[in-house]
């Protein structure tokens, strides 16, 4: 057709399909425009349609608007929406107006880095055509300008998805693209970025990766992120060097500075527009990438060729758009050990902490995950704290769209004890107490009830917890809602000496209350916790005890099997506490506690916690003389102590022997069994020899009649440690006398003065901790032969 023969265009518009926005205020027509070019006469001479769609966006729309006169002026204004469609208009727009806000938080919260946007060099003067496909694959034989014009043309035809199927049949131009971008990349910036950009646009199919791979465009992108990484530097270093020049002559009236001042600037404009096109060609590559890494096996491949390097080295640039895909990239990375590895080797964390919190929402956002993802990592948190982002992190606690992501990675850092105090010094603290009395009878969010768990395992964080009404707030909701969760808060504030610690005075008799009630198991356990940590001299317990009638309830709970074990455990904390009082410990005396926790401790003895506590309340008891005689003439309690004496479990030991020091300075037969006892440890290794050698039949003695010991059968008489040495004789813990090694040398082993009883001490130990070794106890059946046969 000649350009003189068309005379007239021709419009037609056919309305189609009306939707909402998934999730902006907007309706969506689908609409289909035929246009048709008429020749002088009339006649259609060439016609052409093209399925479009306009936005309409409803900036006014809220809860009180008036649907129907929306709906009828949105008909009115828009001629693509007949007027028999207005009830279907005001169906659409009541769905709007209803719609929950949650689904559009959620819909923002996944982040992708955005479509690619037609970059600088790529408009045209004509119109790409699928049937010209041999046209521009000509030009890329031609020069620089030439090929970049080509593969503009190739471009904007692979940027529809409809013409992808057919240029993929057309080896000829794919093969000249991919050698082309192979010999010229470095030749022309706008070259490379174009033929990129054509490959990216078949990357963004999974079924077009195949195509890519088979031209090692990948690698090649590779190579050309690295390559331009290092001409970034470069330019850096020279611009860094004028700068300095410059600095260095200071006098505005030199002719020579006025020069160099000039040239500066020239080379800094030159710099950021060879910045502005190196960051188009990176993005592009870069998102090139990240499709292909759909591929577990392709992802290893770049791991190999130090990817996380190369995105890692990329955070130093100021593009938003760039460091939203860079981030993004790294993030989907971070999932797999190895690459997590590779970022703790260098400083990612300190350049991802430069990013926090910045302007751009979307860059925020998947900095924050990536984060959250590296934070897993004990090393990399101890690196989030000395990079300051524990202020910075806290300050979001304040956005709403950033609070969630923000909370979990201070949850983390939370989890280290080291790190705890250091949340005392921001205002990180009062921030979540109160979004804990905001949810009202909502529930709280499991991550901020944890992180207010673990806060509260620090001293000073509880004080400023239980600053002004806080306790009364917490205690008040716990016992509303029965929240254990809660309650361990409230728990691990309790644990703390102080001022805090006297303020729960006022709520013994809530927390007492609840023991005695069916309660859920998991809230009476921390409501015993509780109870338990609250060692406060002017707290009466007897009174709580007969007050709250819990002394059935506490040796009901003390039987094997009765309840869980954690509960169990907690009955045994709980009386170790009261038993600090003399009128609790001869209460409990009484009630036959007593033989009940023996019980329990042969049942559990395998559990290192139970052993450890039960013998803690024995510890508290014997400080009375009531229940001190209870345990020594009435129950066999020292001799489980005697055997748990030499315990692998330090704390079970050192609650042991202090114990069996007061048993022994009270009662002069125990205090010689256990003398002995600790004699035959302390000497097992010489006693074995000594019975090894009444029993060998050929050597009946170990000396001859001149009183000179025998050799020539063994060496065993010249061990040093054994005779010339106290090494072996004199316990580490000072616990035989110099008398005792006179003794020895008179040839009295086991002579009376040998273990003379240490004065006992009278002070209780620090609340035994929890255990962690595997258990040492054997059943009370053998254990008390097996110590009598050393």
């Amino acid at each position: 057709m000649q350009a003189d023969d068309a005379r007239y265009l021709k419009r037609k518009y056919k309305g189609g399909s009306l939707d909402v926005h998934p999730t902006e205020k907007a309706l969506v027509v689908q609409y289909e425009v035929e246009a048709t070019i008429l020749g002088e006469m009339g006649d259609p001479m060439l016609g052409e349609r093209k399925e479009c769609q306009k936005i309409i966006r409803l900036k006014s729309l809220n809860s009180n608007t008036d649907i129907a006169s929306l709906a009828r002026k949105v008909v009115e204004e828009c001629r693509l929406i007949s007027p028999s469609r207005l009830p279907e208009v005001e169906q659409l727009l009541f769905y709007l107006q209803n719609r929950k806000k949650s689904a559009e938080k959620k819909e923002k919260k996944q982040i992708k880095p955005r479509d690619l946007t037609p970059f600088e060099g790529m408009e045209l003067d004509e119109e790409a055509n699928i049937n010209s496909i041999d046209d521009y694959v000509e030009l890329l034989y031609e020069d620089i300008p030439e090929k970049i014009r080509g593969a503009t043309l190739i471009l904007h035809l692979a940027r529809n998805p409809d013409n992808l199927e057919e240029l993929l049949q057309n080896e000829t131009a794919l093969g000249a693209l991919a050698r082309v971008l192979r010999e010229d990349w470095k030749q022309s910036v706008d070259l490379a970025t174009t033929i990129i950009y054509v490959f990216f646009c078949f990357s963004s199919f999974s079924q077009f990766h195949g195509l890519i791979t088979h031209y090692k465009i990948g690698v090649l992108c590779m190579s050309i992120i690295e390559h331009e990484l290092k001409r970034y530097d470069l330019w850096q270093d020279e611009l860094l060097k004028k700068k300095k020049v410059l600095d260095f002559l200071k006098r505005d009236d030199d002719p020579d500075n006025q020069n160099l001042k000039k040239e500066y600037e020239k080379a800094l404009k030159k710099y950021h527009g060879l910045l502005t096109k190196q960051e188009q060609l990176l993005r592009v590559a870069l998102y090139l990438l990240l499709n292909l890494s759909e591929d577990t096996r392709t992802e290893l491949k770049m791991r190999n060729k130090n990817i996380v390097h190369l995105l890692v080295k990329t955070l130093d640039r100021d593009s938003e758009e760039l460091l939203v895909l860079v981030v993004s990239f790294l993030k989907k990375l971070s999932i797999f050990l190895e690459n997590k590895n590779d970022m703790a080797e260098i400083d990612t964390v300190e350049k991802l902490a430069k990013l926090v919190p910045c302007e751009h929402e979307d860059l925020l956002n998947v900095t924050l995950r990536l984060l959250l993802n590296l934070s897993f990592d004990t090393g990399l948190r101890s690196k989030m704290v000395q990079a300051d982002l524990l202020p910075k992190l806290t300050s979001l606690l304040g956005d709403e769209a950033q609070r969630q992501i923000a909370m979990c990675i201070l949850y983390h850092i939370s989890m280290d004890d080291r790190f705890k105090s250091m949340f005392a010094y921001t205002d990180c603290i009062p921030q979540v107490m109160k979004m804990l009395f905001d949810c009202g009878d909502e529930r709280i969010d499991a991550e901020l009830i944890s992180f207010c768990i673990n806060l509260a395992a620090n001293k000073r964080n509880a004080h400023i917890m239980c600053e002004g009404n806080g306790l009364k707030m917490l205690m008040k909701r716990a016992l509303k809602h029965k929240d254990p969760l809660m309650m361990k808060m409230i728990r691990n504030i309790s644990q703390h000496d102080g001022p805090s610690k006297n303020l729960f005075i006022d709520y013994v008799g809530d927390l007492a209350a609840q023991i005695g009630l069916k309660e859920e198991e998991e809230f009476v356990i921390e409501c015993l916790g509780t109870l338990s940590n609250l060692t406060i001299p002017d707290l009466d317990w007897e009174l709580v005890l007969k007050e709250y009638n819990l002394v059935p309830y506490l040796k009901d709970h003390l039987k094997p099997g009765s309840a869980e074990d954690d509960l169990i455990l907690e009955v045994v904390i709980m009386i170790g506490t009261v038993s600090m009082d003399d009128s609790c410990a001869v209460m409990l005396a009484k009630s036959g506690i007593i033989p009940a926790l023996i019980e329990l401790l042969n049942a559990q003895q395998e559990d290192d916690e139970f052993v450890c506590q039960i013998v803690y309340v024995f510890y508290q008891m014997v400080f009375h003389q009531a229940t001190r005689d209870v345990i020594i003439k009435e129950t066999q309690a020292p001799a489980y102590l005697i055997d748990l004496m030499h315990d692998k479990n330090a704390e079970i030991r050192k609650v042991c022997d202090n114990t069996l020091d007061i048993i022994a300075e009270y009662d002069v037969e125990w205090g010689k069994k256990i003398q002995s006892e600790k004699f035959r440890w302390h000497n097992s290794q010489w006693l074995e020899m000594v019975e090894n050698r009444q029993m060998d039949e050929a050597e009946p003695f170990m000396y001859g009649d001149d009183g000179e010991p025998y050799l020539q059968n063994g060496d065993i008489l010249e061990r040093s440690d054994l005779f010339y040495s106290a090494d072996g004789i004199i316990p580490v813990d000072g616990a035989i006398s110099p008398e005792f090694f006179t003794d020895f040398q008179n040839g009295d082993l086991l002579g009376p003065q040998g273990f003379p009883g240490s004065s006992a001490s009278k002070r209780p130990p620090a609340f035994p901790a929890g255990r962690s070794t595997p258990p040492t106890v054997i059943p009370s059946a053998l254990r008390v032969n097996t110590a009598l046969s050393i």
